[in-house]
């Protein structure tokens, strides 16, 4: 089978690999789309970052050089021993968090902060191939009115489920995203759905800004015209801020925007940062994170089955696995009206 494979950074080759059985517990997936994540991006341009080089990850045995590619869809293909709620043929979708299962997080439930917690596609052989072997547990079945291609979205639009979760927004409160990258774009139509009908974007990116309207946006504002904190305070400041970009500019206009007692939510990832901590200690703000996604699934699924959710929307770009490097990875480096390209290395999976 093809596979794209991660050897450093710039350095991903397409190889022919022997297909192996899955192992007890495991199930083959044919990979019908695998979306191009901002992980593997920063992995392509500058790794590794989270790829095991040198040690094999605890639950997945992998390491360097190994196939990225997280976010995916496809169709049961074989079954491992002991797989009993599966059958070949069965369209899903993949939630590609490794989880132990036996640490104090998995035991409460909490399996997103497992203490040996990974991703497939980053700590072990991912999407970005003809076929995948995943864990049984990773798969959530999809039904005849949710196609594969809206379903290689559900691990992105999880990302951005999970922070809204963990923020105390409800309907008639306020809130602005920070950063409007996949993640940014489907916290403002998730955010959308859950009742807020105020929110603010803000990029730097004129495509991004135009289709944070379309989106859901009420407001968009570039900061690179726009004093973003006098402009949300003339306002009267807002209630939650999602931190969605992952840079210290961002942070400070989110922290600086809210009102008293306001909250601020970081999803995107970043290095050191500094904070103003008489500025949140004298408005008695709130600083939470939110990290991967836990029991979202279900719901996304069930939203994208009635129709309320449209996860198409975000994708601008389907490539075979051939032109993975060159029309999608450097597609997504180069220009900014990308948003989701979705790699599909089964020609007559496509649309299904």
């Amino acid at each position: 089978m093809k596979a794209l494979r991660w050897y450093g950074a710039r350095d991903l080759r397409l190889t022919e690999l022997e297909a192996t059985a899955p192992k007890s517990g495991e199930v083959e997936v044919r990979v019908a789309y695998c979306g191009i994540c901002g992980s593997d991006l920063h992995e392509y341009q500058s790794g590794p970052h989270s790829i095991p080089t040198h040690e094999a990850h605890p639950i997945s045995g992998c390491r360097a050089p190994l196939t990225l590619g997280h976010e995916f869809s496809g169709v049961v293909s074989m079954l491992g021993k002991g797989v009993e709620d599966f059958e070949v043929g069965d369209r899903v979708a993949v939630e590609p968090i490794y989880r132990c299962g036996t640490c104090r997080y998995c035991r409460d439930g909490q399996y997103n902060l497992c203490t040996t917690m990974g991703f497939i596609g980053l700590m072990g052989d991912g999407g970005f191939a003809e076929r995948a072997r995943v864990p049984a547990y990773m798969l959530h079945r999809l039904p005849d009115s949710v196609s594969l291609r809206q379903a290689a979205l559900l691990e992105p639009a999880a990302v951005a489920q999970h922070a809204l979760r963990q923020s105390s927004l409800k309907p008639g409160d306020s809130c602005a995203v920070f950063g409007l990258g996949p993640i940014g774009l489907l916290l403002i139509m998730l955010g959308r759905l859950r009742g807020i009908e105020r929110i603010t974007a803000v990029d730097i990116a004129p495509e991004r800004l135009r289709l944070a309207h379309e989106f859901g946006a009420s407001q968009v504002l570039d900061a690179r015209e726009v004093d973003i904190t006098q402009h949300l305070q003339a306002q009267g400041g807002i209630d939650c801020a999602f931190e969605a970009a992952g840079n210290q500019a961002s942070l400070e206009a989110a922290l600086h925007g809210l009102r008293k007692g306001g909250e601020a939510v970081l999803v995107g990832l970043m290095g050191e940062a500094r904070l103003d901590a008489f500025h949140l200690v004298n408005n008695e703000l709130r600083l939470i994170s939110s990290v991967g996604y836990r029991d979202v699934y279900p719901e996304l699924i069930e939203l994208l089955a009635s129709g309320k959710l449209d996860l198409g929307r975000a994708i601008t770009r389907c490539v075979p696995l051939e032109q993975a490097v060159s029309e999608g990875f450097e597609a997504l480096l180069g220009d900014k009206a990308q948003i989701k390209v979705l790699v599909n290395p089964a020609p007559d999976l496509a649309q299904a």
